[in-house]
């Protein structure tokens, strides 16, 4: 077993003091330090050999005095180890050359000063830059899968969770919150007495406990895509745009085209290198895990308690491919209300619409196309191709198989399935505000009551947006002069143009955010040409649309305003907003003024950013609202973890979706419709304000906003809440 510096330290330091002072003729409490030395060392040295590591760890850090480096000893160093690295790493490019010239020896790095541009500045900075030779990019990208990567997905389950830097990992350093460097951060969770975070531990462990695997058959179709050259299923092209060639002309208005196309192929190029990088990583990961029985994934958390697998590359809160490939360790038998689920997956899987019919609508759409589901499973690439037109391609193939090889069974109902099924919230953000609101109109809205099919609140708006437009589309022209606008957008306003606005209104989006996706939408239709005109009806678009959110959702209006003031007031006094979640998850907004540091090193001088004292008073207050939903739905998700685990259910959460077997999903929705239910009838938002009246009893906080109606048990029979 491999000791680290600090163990052989210990050892040697222990070993020197009892040699130096055998002679000393030294008094009582020099003769206690030396036996607790002793004793120390024997305890060390009787837990290596039971290899038991981070027992020794725990023992030798608390004797360690040597202070960690600081920023400047670590630039410093680092920049001598690049350079080193310079010194000594050449390539020679394939033997193409002639025998009689000398081979084309090449530094594989460079260091050189890039003046950096940004779009419509006319000013630049200037960066050092390490550049690798196009050879050594080249070949990183055919080798990325051999790369080291450490935090990998555990073959054994995570340590539990037990303090700050005490969980997960065996041996890697494993810190419970991800703080970015955030110093107030993380001395706030560091001094939480650890029987206040107890559900938060536990909700982690529970997340990080759940035994994955890899789905085989569907690992073995992402490797045929990608062997032929990528191009399906959302799979970015292997091979990199050609360059076009230069035109044999003087005309400068065709070369400066040229040079715009040579920019723009690129930009492409190094967008597609990125992606095959991403792809290379994450196929490294699964190839290397696919013959293990089962694996498991640590979670921490971000500042504002949301969870997160440490492992960056392969895990469900991933991409199509990702969640394609990964399935339960564990498989348990369907039942009849499991194979339904199953069918119903499926169809939210291939999205499109389907998603939003009725849960009856969408077993009818999988049960019309089971010849599709078949042949998709039995053929993927050979035949029909019927799971590349889903909007989650992998997963639907993936669910296609299982769903074939059940229905094909002697008996579907007791088919073992390892499938993971997700329950999704329905635009999440704005439940969580009708739920602190008691809003009954913004609580139909979002499927918070039972209905006939799933609520679509971005065709609720656009429907209003429109009965906005038409008023304005019938007014006289000299007196309101969007009348014209809304004649001509009246025919364009649909989902769609709405849809972006909507679900970022619950991260606080301004009216020039909405403006500018509004324009972008209305682009990309190409009614509107004149970029003057384009502006103009974005303008009165983005308008219209905060309008009737304002009308939809008047309590989440007003409770985001509120929040939003209480912040402002707050970091007015240069203090940071803070609050505990109803979990006991202290959490504190790090945005903080920049300030520059600069080091000297061997290679150039490093600009370092350092956070300052001063408090960033407009990113605290826009800010506050979004994170503080974050924090709420954050604390949905543990508590309904928790009460799974109770249960006996396998568990995985990402955000506002809730996965868990197609046997489980009809008890996994009960409990969590409980826990949102339990969750808001604690008085959040009287608890927020108490907090802050205490922390700063000298200033003065507006009236909480005033709430609706709304009997919050409504969510235990709303179907479509969860879907």
């Amino acid at each position: 077993m491999p000791l680290s510096r600090r163990i052989r330290n210990f050892l040697e330091n222990t070993r020197k003091k009892k040699v130096d002072k055998e002679d000393e003729d030294g008094g009582s409490e020099s003769n206690a330090a030396i036996k607790e030395q002793e004793r120390l060392r024997k305890k060390v040295t009787n837990l290596i050999k039971k290899q038991k590591l981070p027992a020794v760890r725990q023992i030798v850090k608390g004797q360690d005095n040597t202070k960690p480096w600081g920023q400047d000893a670590k630039a410093k160093v680092g920049c001598h180890l690049i350079e080193l690295l310079m010194r000594t790493a050449y390539i020679q490019p394939p033997a193409d050359q002639l025998a009689d010239t000398p081979p084309d020896i090449r530094p594989a790095f460079l260091h050189s000063f890039k003046t950096v541009v940004k779009e419509n500045k006319k000013t630049g900075r200037r960066y050092g830059v390490i550049e690798c030779d196009p050879l050594v990019r080249k070949g990183l990208e055919r080798t990325a899968r051999h790369m080291v990567i450490p935090y990998m997905p555990m073959l054994v389950p995570p340590v539990k969770w037990t303090g700050y830097d005490r969980g997960a990992y065996l041996f890697l350093p494993s810190y419970i919150m991800r703080t970015h460097g955030a110093k107030q951060q993380r001395e706030a969770v560091k001094r939480t007495p650890t029987n206040q975070l107890e559900q938060v531990f536990e909700a982690l462990d529970t997340l990080g406990y759940t035994k994955w695997r890899i789905n085989k058959r569907v690992l073995n179709v992402v490797d045929r895509i990608w062997t032929s050259g990528g191009r399906l299923a959302d799979m970015v092209d292997r091979n990199d745009v050609p360059f076009p060639e230069k035109p044999d002309t003087e005309d400068e208005a065709l070369l400066r085209k040229w040079k715009w196309k040579v920019r723009s192929v690129k930009k492409e190029n190094r967008e597609r290198h990125s992606q095959r990088c991403d792809i290379e990583l994450k196929l490294a990961v699964a190839r290397r895990m696919k013959d293990e029985e089962g694996f498991y994934y640590p979670h921490n958390l971000d500042f504002r308690g949301r969870a997160y697998p440490m492992h960056p590359y392969l895990n469900h809160l991933g991409s199509d491919l990702c969640r394609g490939v990964l399935e339960f360790a564990e498989g348990r038998p369907l039942g009849r209300s499991g194979l339904n689920w199953l069918k119903i997956h499926l169809a939210n899987l291939f999205a499109g619409g389907v998603d939003k019919l009725s849960l009856e609508g969408r077993l009818a759409f999988t049960e019309n196309h089971l010849d599709d589901i078949f042949d998709s499973a039995d053929r993927p690439l050979e035949g029909k191709r019927w799971w590349l037109k889903a909007e989650d391609p992998f997963q639907c193939l993936a669910v296609c198989i299982d769903l074939t090889e059940a229905l094909r069974s002697s008996s579907p109902e007791t088919f073992v399935s390892h499938m993971p099924v997700h329950q999704d919230g329905s635009c999440n953000g704005l439940q969580h505000y009708a739920a602190l609101g008691r809003d009954k109109l913004g609580a139909a809205a979002v499927s918070l009551v039972a209905g006939e099919k799933p609520a679509d609140v971005y065709s609720g708006i656009a429907g209003r947006v429109l009965d906005i437009m038409r008023i304005d589309a019938q007014k006289d022209p000299t007196v309101f002069p969007d009348a014209l606008l809304a004649k001509i957008l009246v025919n364009q306003v649909d989902r769609k143009l709405v849809k972006q606005t909507v679900m970022t209104s619950v991260y606080g989006v301004t009216y020039i955010g909405a403006r500018d996706q509004i324009k972008r939408r209305l682009k990309e239709r190409g009614v509107i040409t004149d970029e003057r005109e384009l502006f103009v009806a974005s303008c009165y678009a983005a308008k219209t649309t905060l309008t009737a959110l304002g009308e939809m959702f008047q309590a989440a209006r007003a409770i985001m305003s509120w929040l939003g003031e209480c912040a402002k007031i707050i970091a007015s006094e240069n203090q940071p907003v803070s609050w505990t979640t109803p979990l006991g998850l202290p959490v504190v907004q790090p945005y903080r003024a920049l300030g520059r540091h600069l080091i000297k090193t061997s290679l150039q001088v490093l600009t370092l950013q350092r956070e300052t004292e001063k408090i960033m008073v407009k990113r605290q207050r826009t800010a506050f609202p979004p994170n503080f939903v974050h924090s709420l739905d954050g604390s949905h998700m543990m508590m309904t973890a928790i009460a799974c685990k109770k249960a006996g259910l396998t568990f995985a959460g990402v955000h506002d979706s809730y996965w868990t077997h197609a046997s489980d999903v009809d008890k996994m929705n009960k409990i969590l419709r409980e826990k949102f239910v339990e969750l808001y009838e604690k008085p959040i938002l009287e608890n927020l304000l108490e907090s802050f009246q205490q922390s700063f009893p000298a200033l003065s906080f507006p009236p909480l906003p005033e709430r609706g109606d709304f009997d919050l048990r409504d969510v235990l029979d709303s179907p479509y809440f969860f879907n």
